[in-house]
């Protein structure tokens, strides 16, 4: 018989590390909604979509424009570009709705990092 098991954790960042959680998150929305408004665009002119081996070159070259898009995690914002080109191919496959923006006034604002300890280093964590 296969038991699941949950654990939650509660973290208490500091004040610096709640300031880099929050500019992940809006770095994050900002790269996903920037994306999906290209996306929408290309699939109204063009019939097709973008991939995203496309919006991941562009992204490069949108950090070298936006300096404050290098301050965070480069992995963050990749995963947000997975998550829309997923969206996109779960849309297409007709499983959900449409991809929408994401706005700041939701509560639940989730980020996929990959390297923690560099938001969180746990030398620094209670």
């Amino acid at each position: 018989m296969l038991v699941n098991k949950a654990y939650k954790f509660r973290i208490y960042p500091t004040k610096e590390q709640e300031t880099l959680i929050a500019k992940t998150i809006g770095c994050s929305r900002f790269v996903f909604n920037h994306f999906l408004g290209q996306w929408n665009d290309t699939y109204k002119e063009t019939g097709k979509g973008l991939t995203y081996n496309s919006c991941s070159a562009e992204l490069t070259k949108l950090k070298k424009e936006l300096v404050w898009l290098k301050e965070v995690d480069s992995t963050a914002l990749q995963s947000s570009l997975k998550n829309l080109a997923d969206s996109y191919s779960r849309y297409f496959n007709k499983q959900n709705n449409a991809p929408r923006f994401k706005s700041k006034r939701i509560e639940f604002n989730p980020i996929q990092q990959k390297k923690q300890t560099e938001i969180l280093p746990l030398s620094e964590t209670k």
